[in-house]
Order: C-alpha cells, then structure tokens, then sequence
C-alpha cells in the first residue's frame, strides 16, 4: 500500500510536470487529479488502521501528523484542485506532493525494514542451536 501511495504521488507530479509544460489543460488537470484525492486519503487512513489494531505504536505515530493534514483539508473543504487557480497555485501544489512522495519513500523502507526484521526475528527463533 505504502508503494501504491508513492507512486500516486509521483503520478501526481507527472501531472504538474505536464501542465507547466502545456502537455495538459487545466480541466483535464483537475479532472484526472480530483478522483484521485479522497481514494488517496482513504488508503492512508486503512493502512494507519492496520498499524492501529497490530499494535504498531511507532508506524502509527509516524502517520498521525500527514493523518491530521488530510482530515482538516477534507473538513475544510480545501481538497480538490480548481482549475481557474491551479496555475497560480501550482507551487504549493507541487511542494505538498514532494513532501507526500518523501514521507511515503521514508514510510515505505521503514515497512521494509520492519518486515525484514520481523521475518529475522520468525526465522531464527525457530533454530535450535545445540548446547555443546
């Protein structure tokens, strides 16, 4: 999930890439982009979820402060991108966007070092080393 997420985000980037480039218009900016935001969130909610009921305290504190980021811009209302604006305000867009594909790179080899390490932890508590 966490790879999923990530490259979301770099799609996302791809996007703004083309608009600035004039590959794209801004209603088919907005169109491609704003079906893509609450699914976005609702994965990232689900995997904080599983962190939740496996008990995993330190991956869940990690997720909380961008958790609390989207649920005040769903609250607020301020999470859909407006196509009369999005050339004014594709600078914040953008820098949002690398700051989610960085927390999702860092999200994503801290799973994969967890998973490494757990799967260590399996495998060697189950070798029996005879006492000689």
């Amino acid at each position: 999930m966490a790879a999923g997420l990530l490259f979301g985000g770099i799609y996302f980037i791809i996007m703004f890439s083309d608009l600035e480039s004039d590959y794209v218009n801004p209603v088919d900016l907005c169109n491609r982009l704003n079906p893509l935001v609450i699914p976005e969130a609702a994965v990232h909610v689900f995997l904080a979820f599983l962190f939740l009921l496996s008990g995993q305290w330190m991956a869940l504190a990690w997720n909380v402060p961008l958790l609390a980021y989207n649920a005040n811009k769903l609250i607020n209302k301020n999470y859909t991108y407006d196509a009369t604006e999005i050339f004014r305000t594709i600078e914040a867009h953008k820098k949002e966007t690398f700051f989610r594909i960085g927390f999702y790179t860092l999200s994503f080899f801290y799973y994969l070092y967890r998973l490494v390490q757990n799967s260590l932890h399996i495998i060697l508590s189950r070798i029996q080393i005879p006492s000689g």
